[in-house]
């Protein structure tokens, strides 16, 4: 973010304005996205919520915050004895209500589960951490998401040959994942166990949509664009990283 920072400087007007402190920004936006709060009623200690918003924004468009979301992951994944690039990963898909200020013609209806809003479809690496995530309306199939997200995947993450996935992807994408060099492998539910039962491998990636769902912002689509909607997706696996890479937790009354 320095380094972000100074290349912006580089084209600026340089005026001699009040210069915002970018840790602050920072936890403004871990704070919104922690406690769901709107932008506007964010706490007064912080920088005003116009300016933390067009940081958020900024951000998003320059792909800065998929930048450190990766580089933390890179990170944590070799504190843990692995190597920085997986080579397996689980896909799975979302849909979520949205908001009243979302615009409609960024919504659908997802015909299996009854819902009227957006999809997140994320992949993640076999810890469980993100890799990829895109927003979609909720009309839009799971072969077709997972296509997008595989061809992504392919040139982003080259390392990795397996994929795990869900019933739900059939077999286009099974067909496309094999013209990229992933075996994209089905994992069903087990239908003789009642009730709850843990399905293996894709419990990996149930586990990080609720790691996700922990954040109140969330807990239903509140953003305007399916962009925002991947960042705060984004900056709530980030909170999960920094903790795991400093071994750190925020203090609370539990834990004074």
């Amino acid at each position: 973010m320095t380094a972000w920072r100074a290349e912006r400087q580089k084209t600026s007007l340089n005026l001699g304005g009040k210069i915002t402190d970018l840790w602050e920004v920072m936890n403004a936006i871990l704070f919104l996205n922690r406690t769901g709060v709107p932008w506007r009623y964010l706490a007064h200690d912080f920088p005003p919520h116009i300016t933390v918003f067009g940081y958020f924004s900024a951000w998003t468009a320059d792909g800065t915050i998929e930048k450190l979301g990766l580089h933390l992951h890179r990170m944590v994944r070799e504190q843990a004895g692995r190597t920085a690039e997986p080579t397996a990963c689980v896909i799975d898909a979302q849909s979520v209500k949205t908001a009243t200020s979302v615009p409609t013609d960024t919504q659908g209806t997802d015909a299996g589960k009854k819902i009227v809003g957006r999809k997140r479809s994320i992949v993640v690496d076999t810890l469980g951490l993100l890799l990829l995530v895109s927003v979609t309306a909720a009309s839009v199939s799971d072969n077709e998401a997972g296509k997008q997200l595989l061809t992504q995947l392919a040139t982003d993450h080259p390392t990795i040959t397996k994929a795990w996935v869900d019933t739900g992807y059939k077999t286009k994408a099974i067909e496309h994942g094999a013209t990229l060099g992933i075996d994209v492998d089905v994992v069903p539910r087990n239908e003789q166990a009642k009730g709850f039962s843990v399905v293996p491998r894709r419990w990996v990636v149930e586990r990080s949509f609720g790691w996700i769902m922990m954040h109140r912002r969330l807990a239903r689509d509140y953003e305007t664009k399916p962009t925002h909607s991947e960042s705060m997706i984004r900056i709530a696996m980030i909170s999960t990283l920094a903790k795991r890479a400093t071994g750190e937790t925020p203090i609370t009354w539990h834990n004074p």
